[in-house]
């Protein structure tokens, strides 16, 4: 079994990407994630679906979790600690801790690697309520075309453009192949 593989770079399609804030002058700090899904993808296709299990334990209030994945006849265990969610507290810290300890296999690993995502919001695209950022309805960012480059598992560009086809955020050098 080739476990490097799971530390291959995902495709832009397994990527999501949310606002972690918004700042009174209309900046978002946008950041990027994977879903538990995506890992659970890598982990069949590299592992099989007999290859690799998931155990959950609450320790001191906290849930951890562990991924389990046969080697040579063998479970070898990776643990996390998760989070809580702001929707659904349980399931959130259960899925956090789940995508944490397969970052700890090099599942989505070059997420830590990717750039500072700061965009400049066009006026419709927020507002200001208590001093605060905020989005309103106009900001679409699931409507963005992302699009990434690497050279040896490494970013050397990212782009974003909104549902306009307006480029909102450039990082390095796009390299025509």
């Amino acid at each position: 079994m080739g476990l490097q593989k799971l530390k291959e770079p995902l495709e832009i399609e397994d990527v999501d990407f949310r606002i972690q804030s918004i700042n009174k002058g209309g900046y978002a700090t946008i950041l990027a994630y994977k879903d538990a899904r995506v890992d659970m993808h890598r982990l069949d296709s590299v592992c099989g679906p007999g290859g690799w299990q998931r155990d959950h334990k609450e320790l001191k209030g906290n849930i951890y979790c562990g991924v389990g994945i046969k080697i040579e006849n063998e479970w070898v265990w990776k643990w996390d600690c998760g989070s809580e969610s702001f929707t659904e507290k349980e399931k959130g810290e259960s899925s956090d801790s789940f995508k944490r300890a397969c970052f700890n296999w090099g599942i989505g690993i070059e997420l830590y690697d990717f750039p500072f995502i700061q965009v400049k919001l066009n006026d419709i695209e927020f507002k200001v309520e208590n001093n605060k950022g905020k989005a309103t309805w106009e900001l679409k960012l699931k409507e963005w075309s992302w699009f990434i480059q690497y050279s040896r598992e490494v970013i050397n560009y990212l782009g974003a453009k909104d549902q306009n086809g307006s480029l909102r955020f450039s990082y390095g050098k796009y390299i025509k192949k």
